[in-house]
């Protein structure tokens, strides 16, 4: 195992890799930016190098910087954590370069799942089912309006290189599809440097389901099952949890099998969660692979007792899988609510600042068996800066039903104080006793039970 571990990310990541890692008797070396350089969650780290000014590009997106630091203070290893440089095949190869094990799959795997085109031809070889679209770029209007015809419209342009809604196009009909090309690639261009687009049938109303995966260097995977990630804004998460409430057991099983072996016969190396989109008839499609942990990973960690930073960790120091599926079992329910600073009120604005009051209590009612589990690097007095995700942190609730942990979130939610900025929390009161997803019944269409019934003239 290593001996020193980089965690070339920040706040909340930075402060769960490294638990794990000091349980396992790693020392951490954190990296930070003039603006967190005297933030709170920086005194967990063992030692932290300061890498430049605030703005991204010159700390936290700084490749040569980030491997200097991990040189310099005798780190063997590099964790991403997720998001910034967690999907870079150009910063895990540096890693590799400079003798830096990077904590993640290989490079060439990152840069073949990175992109959607080549990571839906590689998922199609390997037996799952891509959205019905094309695996080839788009390179005229003449072949585009062909495709179209043969899946029908509603259609769907989207970026190779997207991300976060950007470099999409809906159309409806066919004189909307050459516009939509045109500024779908315009927007990719701008925003990833690649003009490359490709056509998909949109399927509205249907459920986001991600499989979440591990896989070592000698051709061995498994699965932790499936997280339901439908409940979205503008293409980002909300809420998560698991077992989806979509699926049956025989869907379960099938999906959890199909993307374990999809991993392992590419090849895949690490954690990564296989997306997938369950169309309102109950298709099931694959729609991109993420070749990291995702921020929902503590609901798969809930309801299978399994550490995936461990694993990582693990499995990066070459040693086998010490896992088989045969011996994974699944206990009740988790759900896990992102808490951001912003005003859900005024179209999710930002709400930057400092934070005066930061409560959530440790437990709820016992009565019915609910596990309560805050992953946060906030304290009282921290300042929220402008910069960066203004995630502030993760409440998980693990019970022993859907129901019972629906109920604990509403209490832990409820008895939450938070003050000095705006929260997302009354949105996640709304939407967990609304009854569309009491019931179950909801897609990534529309937020359940938002905006409320008095100002929205319905339930959302």
């Amino acid at each position: 195992m290593f001996r020193k571990l980089l965690i070339a990310n920040r706040g909340e990541v930075a402060v769960r890799v490294a638990r794990t890692a000091h349980r396992l008797g790693i020392e951490c070396v954190g990296v930070a930016s003039e603006a967190d350089r005297d933030a709170s969650w920086t005194r967990q780290l063992d030692r932290v190098v300061v890498l430049g000014p605030p703005a991204s590009a010159e700390s936290y997106l700084a490749m040569e910087r980030i491997v200097q630091a991990g040189r310099q203070s005798g780190c063997s290893a590099v964790h991403p954590g997720w998001g910034f440089l967690a999907e870079s095949p150009d910063f895990a190869a540096l890693c590799e370069q400079w003798g830096l094990t990077f904590v993640g799959p290989r490079p060439a795997t990152m840069d073949r799942l990175g992109k959607k085109l080549p990571a839906k031809r590689a998922m199609a070889r390997a037996g799952l089912e891509p959205i019905p679209g094309s695996l080839e770029p788009l390179e005229s209007d003449e072949q585009a309006q062909r495709l179209a015809r043969e899946i029908g419209f509603p259609v769907i342009v989207k970026a190779d290189s997207g991300g976060g809604g950007r470099g999409m196009r809906r159309c409806d009909e066919p004189q909307q599809l050459s516009a939509a090309i045109d500024e779908a690639a315009a927007e990719a261009r701008a925003a990833f440097g690649d003009p490359t687009v490709y056509l998909e049938k949109y399927l509205a109303g249907g459920r986001h389901i991600e499989v979440q995966v591990l896989a070592d260097a000698f051709g061995a995977a498994v699965h932790l099952g499936e997280r339901d990630c439908s409940v979205q804004r503008k293409h980002q998460k909300l809420i998560e949890e698991t077992p989806s409430p979509g699926l049956d057991d025989r869907q379960r099983a099938e999906l959890g099998r199909a993307a374990a072996e999809a991993a392992a016969r590419i090849g895949y190396r690490g954690a990564g969660t296989v997306e997938f989109l369950q169309a309102p008839g109950g298709e099931i499609y694959f729609m991109e692979m993420n070749t990291r942990l995702q921020v929902e990973h503590p609901v798969s960690e809930e309801v299978t007792g399994i550490d995936l930073v461990e694993h990582q960790l693990r499995v990066a120091a070459n040693q086998p899988l010490a896992l088989r599926q045969e011996e994974i079992g699944f206990l009740g329910c988790a759900i896990e609510c992102r808490i951001n600073a912003e005003d859900p009120n005024d179209d999710f604005r930002p709400s930057p600042g400092e934070v005066t009051r930061f409560d959530f209590p440790a437990a709820v009612d016992d009565t019915a068996g609910a596990r309560v589990r805050v992953d946060s690097h906030v304290t009282a007095g921290d300042e929220v800066p402008p910069f960066y995700d203004s995630l502030l942190a993760k409440v998980i609730v693990h019970a022993p039903s859907r129901a019972a942990a629906i109920d604990a979130m509403v209490e832990v939610l409820g008895a939450a104080h938070i003050e000095g900025v705006k929260t997302t929390i009354p949105l996640h009161l709304e939407v967990l006793d609304s009854s569309a997803f009491r019931s179950g019944d909801y897609s990534t269409a529309a937020i359940p039970g938002w905006p409320p019934a008095d100002r929205s003239g319905g339930d959302a």
